[in-house]
């Protein structure tokens, strides 16, 4: 059965894109940063029928399908874990499906599985629009599609996290058969063949789209929501009922062939003011006077504290420096060289660590990469926010900064353009710099444990205190995040020996005590239990548990058993 599913993957797509063996298959089923397992098969569709080809033929033969875009989640969610599957897995992985189509005058847009939003911001450049979100905290080369359905992004603070009521998706339903949904709003025929095919030529005119719908392409309650600092849950999260619909929060439970999505004008002008304190409670009352009093929201609020700052400094450098010098466009092949390096090292026995630490040896010859008042912040001060205004915000930000600073704790300065690009730069650098440290400082460190959550909107304190059994643990830890939104992410170096899951499970009760919600925006993945609300919403997608089975601790079985 397997040896004849691969004859079929193969005289769909071709045989050089269907990949076998630990070596071929290494970089699509191993995660950013956790996950790894076996698969039978990687297969790489080149067109939406393809696409929707060789997933009827993984269903008629009955193997656990994973729908894959990039690959860079941080939770290991787009990838197998560990044991205990009961049938063969194949990732289809749809990165070769990368069209995105402007519609409605660049109101909106239709992106196919595989545009990156990297792409999708230089697309929506040209017209003078942006995206829904921008690069953040884990990695360039994310998907459109991967962050919707993870209700991913959010750095926006105008704009909310991924969302869309509009997609096209296939479901394989309880009683064992795959349908193909269009829910677009956009009339392309009624079989799923037919669909699928004019999507794939663009075979579609303004007129075949309905537009004035109640459907929503963007989250139109999320400028309101973020506001309520009185209010007791958090802005956004994984889990949030308010927010998982159909693709939106499916994390795999659906194979998505479009999404349909807003677009947002770009900002004429904008200013970035940098902000060092050795008083947290002072970014709280930032954070609260701006989101209570403030006429216009700001664009981005990025925080870092003293040891988040200095590690990426150190371990994010190489990831700063080839993107600022060569260009987004180079990141993902980067990544790709990396990974086949690595699986190359692991065959020969020295492990999976020697490129971090060539690279690591290598970028300690470049000068100092990071702005000098930056740096300068970072002696004087141990917190930092970013905040980025736009418009008459930019004066409204400027008159208030400038009546409670300098204080007795803090001070700030407003970022030339080139400060302001490096800053959020290096913030964006956190999300690699953690598994750099690991792989450096592997003697020490037994693993990363990396949080992703989301405090309440009313709480006052963002820093978290570790009791001392558990600081003890700990060899090394940073911690950043969308300050606006109180979304934070929290690296901790767990001391070699230590038992990570035991760790873990006492951060999550002491964070369940204070309302805090988790995963925030990176979700579940293999790393966190679902909850009641989002187990049922994956059960709902997929009934029969075929597609990405296990994420959020459930059963990996058939059937849910």
């Amino acid at each position: 059965m397997t040896d004849h599913l691969i004859t079929t993957l193969r005289s769909i797509t071709g045989p050089r894109h269907v990949l076998v063996g630990d070596r071929a298959t290494r970089r699509f089923r191993k995660g950013y940063r956790f996950g790894d397992g076996e698969v039978l098969a990687v297969v790489r569709p080149g067109s939406l029928l393809e696409q929707w080809r060789a997933l009827k033929a993984c269903v008629e033969a009955g193997v656990i399908v994973i729908t894959q875009a990039a690959n860079t989640g941080l939770t290991g969610g787009s990838t197998p874990f560990g044991e205990g599957y009961d049938r063969p897995m194949v990732i289809i992985n749809v990165m070769r499906i990368k069209r995105i189509d402007l519609i409605d005058g660049g109101k909106q847009v239709i992106s196919l599985p595989g545009a990156t939003l990297d792409e999708l911001e230089k697309t929506l450049r040209t017209i003078g629009r942006e995206p829904h979100s921008v690069i953040g905290s884990s990695c360039i080369g994310a998907s459109v599609t991967g962050g919707v359905c993870n209700n991913s992004g959010g750095s926006l603070i105008q704009r909310g996290p991924a969302y869309t009521q509009f997609a096209v998706f296939a479901q394989l339903g309880a009683d064992g058969q795959l349908r193909l949904v269009n829910h677009l709003g956009v009339e392309l025929g009624e079989d799923a063949e037919t669909v699928l095919s004019r999507l794939d030529r663009s075979d579609y005119t303004e007129a075949d789209i309905a537009h004035g719908t109640n459907q929503w392409a963007s989250d139109h309650q999320y400028c309101d929501h973020v506001r309520d600092i009185d209010a007791p849950t958090p802005a956004r999260f994984n889990a949030d009922p308010r927010r998982l619909y159909e693709a939106s929060g499916s994390a795999g439970r659906l194979a998505v062939f479009a999404l349909r999505l807003d677009t947002f004008p770009a900002d004429d002008q904008s200013q970035v003011f940098y902000i060092g304190t050795n008083d947290p409670a002072e970014l709280t009352a930032i954070r609260r006077h701006i989101l209570a009093n403030f006429s216009t929201l700001p664009i981005q609020g990025e925080y870092f504290d003293r040891d988040a700052y200095g590690t990426t400094r150190k371990y994010g450098k190489d990831v700063f420096l080839l993107i600022k010098y060569l260009g987004t466009d180079r990141v993902p092949l980067a990544f790709a060289v990396k990974s086949w390096f690595d699986g190359l090292t692991e065959k020969l026995g020295l492990g999976s660590g020697v490129t971090d630490q060539v690279l690591q040896a290598l970028v300690r010859f470049f000068p100092q990469h990071l702005p000098r008042r930056m740096n300068d912040y970072e002696k004087r001060f141990s917190h930092y926010l970013m905040v980025k205004m736009g418009g008459e915000g930019v004066a409204e930000a400027r008159a208030y900064l400038s009546s409670i600073f300098p204080s007795a704790d803090g001070d700030f300065f407003e970022c030339t353009p080139e400060e302001g690009r490096d800053a959020f730069l290096h913030r964006f650098a956190f999300g690699g710099a953690g598994g750099r440290y690991r792989a450096i400082h592997s003697r020490k460190v037994e693993d990363i444990l990396a949080l992703d959550v989301a405090l309440p909107r009313n709480a006052t304190r963002f820093v978290p205190a570790l009791p001392p059994d558990i600081a003890s643990e700990m060899v090394h830890q940073g911690a950043c995040g969308h300050f606006f939104c109180h979304v934070l992410h929290l690296d901790y170096m767990v001391r070699k020996g230590g038992d990570v899951e035991a760790i873990k499970e006492k951060l999550l009760a002491l964070f369940d005590a204070e309302g805090v919600e988790y995963p925030a925006e990176h979700n579940v993945g293999h790393l966190y239990e679902a909850k009641p609300a989002l187990a049922d919403f994956y059960k709902s997608l997929d009934p029969t548990n075929s597609f990405n089975p296990g994420i959020g601790k459930t059963s990996k079985l058939k059937n849910w058993a």
